[in-house]
């Protein structure tokens, strides 16, 4: 599969990394560095985009500026891209009215269009755009970085013993690479402190989402949401190790 990545700044240039470097060998990378100052309204498109930009069936944008997902539309049909996903870690950059606008303009280009918010709910067949609700998407290409990117998903294992963490494999990375560091801090932990200490490492990694409180999430960020995502998975894995403690009312403890 051939990915062009639109990057404009720190948060892109760390998620194009990770791909880099754990995409399968069968993909190719382009990069295409936007401009990190564009107008409040985009009359003629042609004007920012190169002409030498390399064709590719999926566009990846994590640019940090909401001119570039104008542009977006015409990118696509410059390079032929069948399916285009664009990351939504933060409103400034890609604000929700426009995420809309986006997927219409594209599927009236039949081409298919992804707006994870944030980036790390998409899965193989939907992503999140509230706490709640989520959108199906068909496309073979979006399903593909899918499946190694977006919606961590962790393996854990547990000495039923020890009740510590033996190892957690990662089957699904987030873009940025913030699954395989908390992996990595998880071997050898209790189950009762592993949950908290996956919060923990995801904020030190640090997670670059938005802090900014959302509506929509209610009135929480989109950096706590992507902290729940892999809290959750790796809490369902361990929740049948951890102990739970009762306590009987009107009864002094011993």
């Amino acid at each position: 599969m051939k990915i062009l990545t639109i990057i404009s700044g720190e948060y892109g240039e760390r998620h194009l990394q990770n791909i880099k470097l754990h995409a399968p060998s069968s993909w190719s990378l382009e990069t295409w560095q936007a401009p990190t100052i564009l107008p409040p309204i985009i009359d003629y498109p042609e004007e920012y985009i190169p002409e030498d930009l390399p064709a590719a069936d999926l566009l990846l944008s994590f640019a940090e500026h909401r001119g570039v997902a104008e542009l977006l539309p015409d990118i696509a049909q410059n390079i032929g891209a069948k399916a285009v996903i664009a990351a939504v870690d933060n409103e400034v950059w890609l604000p929700r009215g426009l995420s809309r606008q986006l997927r219409g303009w594209l599927e009236r280009m039949d081409v298919a269009c992804a707006t994870p918010k944030p980036l790390c709910s998409l899965t193989e067949h939907d992503y999140g755009i509230t706490r709640r609700d989520r959108l199906s998407y068909e496309s073979k290409e979006i399903s593909e970085f899918a499946r190694y990117f977006g919606k961590p998903n962790l393996k854990v294992e547990v000495d039923p013993d020890t009740r510590k963490i033996t190892s957690a494999a990662v089957k699904v990375d987030a873009v940025c690479g913030c699954a395989r560091h908390i992996a990595d801090g998880l071997i050898g932990l209790s189950v009762d402190e592993a949950e908290e200490k996956a919060g923990l490492l995801h904020h030190h990694f640090p997670c670059l989402a938005s802090m900014t409180k959302l509506n929509d999430f209610n009135h929480d960020t989109l950096m706590h949401e992507s902290g729940h995502l892999i809290v959750n998975n790796i809490g369902e894995q361990i929740k049948p190790y951890k102990k739970t403690n009762y306590i009987s009312p009107g009864k002094r403890s011993s």
